[in-house]
């Protein structure tokens, strides 16, 4: 019996693994690309930000709390939602002029 449940947790958990939704934004030359991504509504997903300058930046969520330090010429995984549906806006805070983007909650 035991044996069964650790069976069943396994299946359950690498399901919920598997389903895991990822966006890819990078930084260039402080700006984000793209600027907008759509992602679903009411679920947690995943983005993989690529900083491909020298410098750092900071992730920073403008409509919702997140601040995340990404060093220069490195990745960062960051976990945002459940959001409802709308607009939300995040800027890197380092330069906040240039690097501007927009989640859109669909």
């Amino acid at each position: 019996m035991k044996e069964l449940l650790i069976a069943a947790l396994f299946v359950t958990s690498t399901t919920v693994m598997a389903a895991e939704t990822r966006f890819d934004i990078s930084i260039k030359d402080h700006m984000f690309s793209p600027a907008e991504i759509t992602i679903p509504a009411n679920q947690r997903v995943k983005l993989i930000v690529s900083n491909e300058d020298a410098t750092p930046e900071e992730f920073e969520g403008e409509d919702f709390t997140l601040e995340k330090v990404i060093p220069g010429n490195s990745k960062a995984s960051i976990m945002v939602g459940p959001f409802e549906p709308g607009r939300y806006e995040f800027v890197g805070e380092f330069h906040e002029d240039t690097a501007k983007g927009v989640l859109i909650v669909k």
